[in-house]
């Protein structure tokens, strides 16, 4: 099973997306460059008004002014340039950092066995992977490019007040913790309920994820209405979260602007009263002023994109979760066993096998069955019995508790999952086509197979015919889960991709069970075909697959009660005769 998402820390997840830019050292490096070169230049400025005033405007020198004006604009185009090249690369930096933990994450999810998705919504990773990605490509794009210059001009203004006025940098300094106390105070709660709304805009997506997946059932049980009224209480929930985050965001900025043009306009009260005094000139005080206004101005924008900050450390921790999720499916290294391939069916041997669902009781327990090489062997019992189960254990998408699943004597959980499951070729009941073409479903099986195979195996499978009946043959878009196709036509696709893949062990959940009586012939031949010179075991429904077994299992309760050949077990095994006469003869 999978370890279920463990809480994580904030330092956790920034060192996570540390990780991700140290990758682009050279972009952050000339990220920063810039960044400090445009605040540089801002600061600048401040001295330039300084001159222009003293020496331009109060010495009524036109000259001095001209050549005032000029630094001006020389500085600004500086600022200019260098704003567009901090702007250009944060924004690449978000964009990059934010498709790599895509397909990080996605990478990784891929690792994980279906047991973690039984847990978790797909509808909610899903939206991890979209709103949760926006989020933190905004906020190393955007967000914290701009907290970084704040915080620099904020000091290079700090550092300027203090040349112009120590007086008034002293102000300035005692005013600023009563401006830092809102931000200690609230943007935890910021955070906090950016975390839960994330939270409910995930859930919103897993709802509509399985609505419209099922939307036939939905309009077949006229259940419109109740989806309708079912997400719409959970667009309230997530609308209601959002205004939380939303009040303590706008009380954070309202705080912050109201202390920080306070505390300005009682310094500017101050200097004022210097420069009637005498010890500051007009121009001080301006470049004091216009250094109070960038300081005043760095808060406000570091306490405008703090709660952006907070949120986007409240979804990367989301993302953050599903990559630290560890797999219970371990699969051993390359260098382990591998399967003896003199022979091209292996035999197969389940040996004292104990397994048990989470807090359920044991499905199986000491179960012992051997499969011979070539063996096509048929799994006969009521629902309940196991014969999925043992089927996702073949796989290794559940282990044992206790026991081994053997491969030709060699236990399959030494062997990579990799090589274990190219050995091993699906066909289930409910069969499985993506949504691409017809071409592409197929050579799923093996993705280096040519045209020509491809089409061959769906002549095998009798799906040729009605292929060669679509609008564009092999290259026809199947929609959605296949759509665009009935039950027995994405039965004969899926079985198609099983001869392509032409794989030793076959796992067949019924495979004709969605199949017409006609169909069902045809492609009862072409899976005898493909099941010579190969272990096969067959969850069987009907007794066309049964009478082509060489041997059935009759498995009840996790139990195999009796083994033999349809004729034998019909004389000798009442639930096999009970179970036949109800399904398999009907």
């Amino acid at each position: 099973m999978a370890t279920p998402l463990n809480e994580v820390s904030t330092k956790q997840v920034l060192l996570w997306i540390g990780s991700h830019l140290r990758r682009y050292k050279k972009r952050v490096v000339g990220a920063i460059l810039a960044l400090f070169t445009a605040a540089i230049s801002w600061l600048m400025l401040g001295q330039g008004i300084k001159y222009a005033i003293d020496s331009g405007f109060v010495e009524s020198a036109p000259e001095t002014l001209n050549k005032a004006t000029l630094i001006v604009l020389a500085i600004t185009l500086v600022a200019c340039v260098a704003t567009y090249a901090r702007f250009y690369l944060m924004t690449w930096l978000g964009e990059r950092v934010s498709a790599d933990i895509r397909k990080q994450v996605y990478a990784h999810l891929l690792s994980l066995p279906p047991s973690f998705f039984a847990e978790l919504r797909t509808g909610e990773v899903i939206s991890r992977f979209t709103s949760d990605t926006t989020v933190i490509q905004t906020v190393v794009g955007m967000s914290l490019s701009m907290t970084l210059r704040s915080i620099v001009t904020f000091c290079g203004a700090l550092v300027l007040m203090g040349i112009s006025s120590p007086l008034l940098t002293f102000c300035v300094i005692v005013a600023v913790p009563g401006v830092l106390i809102p931000i200690k105070v609230l943007a935890p709660q910021v955070r906090k309920y950016a975390k839960i709304s994330q939270d409910k805009i995930a859930d919103l997506g897993a709802h509509i994820d399985q609505s419209l997946h099922e939307i036939m059932t939905v309009q077949a049980y006229t259940a419109e209405d109740k989806e309708r009224h079912h997400f719409a209480s959970r667009v309230e929930l997530a609308m209601a979260a959002a205004k939380r985050r939303i009040h303590y965001r706008s009380l954070l900025i309202g705080c912050i602007m109201c202390l920080s043009m306070t505390a300005i306009i009682f310094i500017a009260w101050v200097g004022a009263r210097q420069v009637f005094s005498g010890a500051m000139t007009v121009g001080e005080l301006s470049a004091f002023l216009f250094y109070a206004v960038m300081a005043g101005g760095s808060i406000a924008t570091i306490s405008e994109v703090i709660g952006e900050v907070q949120r986007g450390v409240g979804a990367s921790e989301r993302l953050y979760q599903l990559y630290q999720t560890t797999p219970g499916i371990i699969s051993p290294g390359d260098h382990v066993s591998k399967i003896n391939t003199s022979h091209m069916a292996p035999s197969i041997t389940l040996k004292d096998v104990t397994f048990a669902y989470n807090r359920s009781a044991p499905l199986f327990t000491n179960l012992n069955l051997h499969i011979n090489a070539n063996e096509k062997l048929a799994l006969v019992g009521p629902s309940g019995a196991g014969k999925t189960t043992l089927f996702q254990m073949l796989m290794r998408f559940y282990d044992p508790q206790q026991g081994h699943i053997l491969i030709d004597g060699v236990p399959a959980s030494t062997l990579p999952l990799h090589t274990l499951r190219k050995y091993i070729a699906v066909v289930t009941q409910e069969p499985v086509v993506f949504a691409t073409t017809v071409m592409e479903n197929i050579r799923y099986g093996n993705e280096e197979a040519n045209d020509e195979a491809v089409i061959k195996a769906a002549k095998q499978a009798f799906a040729h015919e009605f292929i060669d009946n679509l609008e564009n043959r092999y290259h026809t878009e199947l929609g959605e889960r296949g759509t665009k196709l009935s039950g027995g036509q994405k039965q004969r696709i899926a079985i198609a991709r099983a001869i392509l893949a032409n794989r030793p062990i076959l796992l067949l959940d019924e495979a004709t069970s969605a199949l017409d009586a006609m169909s069902e012939r045809m492609v009862q031949q072409a899976m005898n075909r493909l099941m010579e010179g190969k272990t096969s075991i067959v969850i069987a429904h009907r007794l066309a697959t049964v009478q082509h077994a060489d041997r059935i299992v009759v498995m009840d309760a996790g139990k195999v009660v009796a083994t033999g050949t349809h004729s034998e077990l019909m004389k000798s095994d009442t639930l096999y005769r009970e179970y036949a006469e109800l399904q398999l003869l009907s």
